[in-house]
């Protein structure tokens, strides 16, 4: 969410402050979203980055975020494209997908997202020799 939405200039400190700060009428879809990222990674660590909800496992995942006229969901390359046929009539950038305001969360499209960058986090650590490894609890 823009920092000027906010009103303080500063970036929330909390993944729940960040909903609390949005405007009322769309905080319901922050927390659709938050939902379906929690109930697919529940061992991800929950942050605020970019000055908006960050989720870390085995490497970065995800990052939401309120814009004007959409939520994205920020996932990193290859998901976008690799998902292409189930993300047709969503705008799209390489790492983002733009849910409208004005539409109902598709929350089994964003757990099954979320599911497939945590495979790919998972088997991109595999592939790193065992020194490369970062220690971390999820």
């Amino acid at each position: 969410m823009p920092r000027e939405r906010l009103g303080t200039g500063e970036s929330p400190k909390s993944v729940d402050a960040y909903i609390s700060a949005a405007p009322r009428e769309v905080q319901p879809k922050l927390r659709k979203v938050l939902a379906a990222i929690r109930e697919v990674a529940p061992a991800a660590a929950e942050s605020i980055s970019y000055g908006m909800p960050f989720y870390s496992y085995r490497g970065r995942l995800a990052w939401f975020g309120l814009q004007r006229a959409h939520i994205g969901l920020y996932l990193r390359p290859p998901v976008i494209e690799e998902h292409r046929g189930d993300l047709a009539g969503y705008q799209t950038t390489k790492s983002a997908v733009h849910l409208s305001l004005n539409k109902e969360i598709p929350v089994p499209l964003i757990k099954k997202l979320v599911r497939a960058r945590m495979k790919m986090n998972e088997a991109e650590r595999k592939a790193l020799p065992t020194s490369r490894r970062r220690r971390t609890k999820a």
